[in-house]
């Protein structure tokens, strides 16, 4: 790849940034910007690429400034590994932040290029020019608004601050940093210490199988707590749904850590020359992974109790999502145990990490959490208004059900404003909608 592509595709990614990038709120033009990205790189990794765009995308369907949060953070992630790649766990999570990282040292390497191939004749005043003008445009704008209204009918924003600037920079920089990772890829350092000794049966057989007996028995003892659900927590004296789904949470989170710790240890350190040693390790790690998926339904059982009894939150849903997330792990780690080959399980753990936000952007949670609290208050009178009010644009339709005092105090002082086409987004499209459709009253509630 020469310096003069390189230093076109940065600008071209930077320029184009600058005007599809919407940086105060999720919209359309996050999504628009990964895709002109990865069409200019062009060598990427599909299914990375395609899982980036995915989740820059929720920012043109969901208004939830959290979740797309989220989902910005992981779609530059899985945007580094499609340049990067990667198959190990240490490999994919140095590939995660891989492009970032070589942006630091594109420079020289760009440099050395340019000296070694000789630049284009009007490269070097072309740099010049457009650092000049990225440095005194947006000082004059902000100095004459007649000056900034010209420019903004050109590139949106540009006279109001250096957001575009700041995105061109980035972006463009980003560019660079995965052409020269393109041209000088990751390669993986050689193990450290040699090969590992394996252990005998004898040596791990005796402890993971203590470990599934332990388990066994925890789960045949527990089976009422664990599956109980509203009719073991109404018999059990002191017992409260709070405590309940916490200990089933904590429970969760203490196991899922132990048994990947002994599974990862096991599975690599055990010996598997003889087909019965083989047998054996597929026999204790599948037993071990399936007595914790009990575990993980027992958790989510408790927390669905909870919520039905106190009410949804972003927190009892993500801590949902996470167990689901666990569960989907754990099925993995069979799988893998099946042939007794995990080299893709990393990569499979993580792509459905992603999917799993992704799913939860599907499931558009402030909406859902405002729907089922409007049902809990339909069944019960009890709702929470002022946490329902702080939630995003996207529960404003759901909560537009409530009566009129109930919904004044939700939504009062609530205003949507309206979205250029780089910062369409579907949930405030349909919370304006659904506030043009029913009248606001002031809260009456003290």
């Amino acid at each position: 790849m020469s310096p003069t592509r390189v230093l076109l595709i940065g600008t071209a990614a930077g320029a184009g940034a600058a005007v599809l990038l919407p940086l105060d709120r999720p919209g359309l033009g996050w999504s628009l910007t990964a895709v002109l990205v990865f069409a200019l790189l062009r060598h990427v990794r599909p299914g990375w690429a395609a899982l980036s765009t995915a989740l820059f995308a929720v920012g043109a369907l969901t208004a939830s400034p959290w979740l797309f949060t989220l989902c910005a953070i992981a779609g530059c992630a899985a945007g580094s590994l499609a340049v990067a790649g990667g198959r190990s766990t240490f490999d994919l999570f140095v590939g995660s932040i891989a492009v970032p990282a070589a942006a630091l040292r594109a420079g020289p390497w760009l440099a050395r290029g340019l000296r070694a191939g000789g630049a284009p004749p009007l490269l070097r005043p072309a740099l010049v020019t457009a650092a000049l003008l990225l440095v005194f445009t947006p000082l004059l704008a902000s100095a004459d608004r007649t000056f900034a209204n010209l420019l903004t009918s050109v590139l949106p924003d540009a006279g109001a601050s250096l957001q575009p600037v700041a995105v061109f920079l980035a972006v463009g920089l980003g560019a660079v940093g995965a052409c020269c990772l393109i041209a000088l890829p990751l390669t993986p350092d050689d193990a450290p210490g040699g090969p590992v000794r394996p252990v005998a049966r004898r040596d791990w057989a005796l402890p993971v199988g203590a470990l599934v007996l332990l388990f066994a028995a925890f789960v045949a003892v527990q089976v009422g707590t664990l599956f109980g659900g509203d009719d073991h927590v109404l018999t059990t004296s002191g017992l409260t749904y709070a405590g309940h789904a916490r200990s089933g949470f904590w429970q969760l989170l203490v196991v899922t850590a132990l048994t990947l710790g002994v599974i990862a240890v096991a599975a690599g350190r055990a010996a598997r020359d003889e087909p019965g040693d083989r047998r054996v390790l597929r026999l204790l790690l599948g037993a071990l992974s399936a007595l914790t998926l009990v575990i993980v339904a027992s958790a989510l059982t408790r927390m669905w109790v909870y919520q039905q009894a106190y009410g949804f939150t972003v927190l009892r849903v993500l801590v949902s999502a996470c167990e689901l997330w666990l569960g989907v792990v754990y099925l993995l780690v069979l799988a893998a145990g099946v042939r007794l080959d995990g080299r893709w399980l990393p990569r499979a753990v993580l792509g459905a990490g992603f999917a799993t936000l992704l799913g939860l952007a599907a499931l558009n949670p402030d909406r859902f959490i405002a729907e089922r609290n409007v049902d809990r208050w339909r069944a019960t009178g009890e709702v929470d208004v002022t946490y329902l009010g702080r939630l995003s644009d996207d529960a404003v339709p759901a909560l537009t059900a409530l009566p009129d005092d109930l919904r004044g105090c939700a939504l009062w002082l609530r205003h949507v404003d309206e979205d250029g086409w780089r910062s369409w987004n579907l949930g405030r499209l349909r919370a304006r909608e659904a506030l043009r459709e029913v009248p606001l009253r002031p809260c009456a509630s003290p």
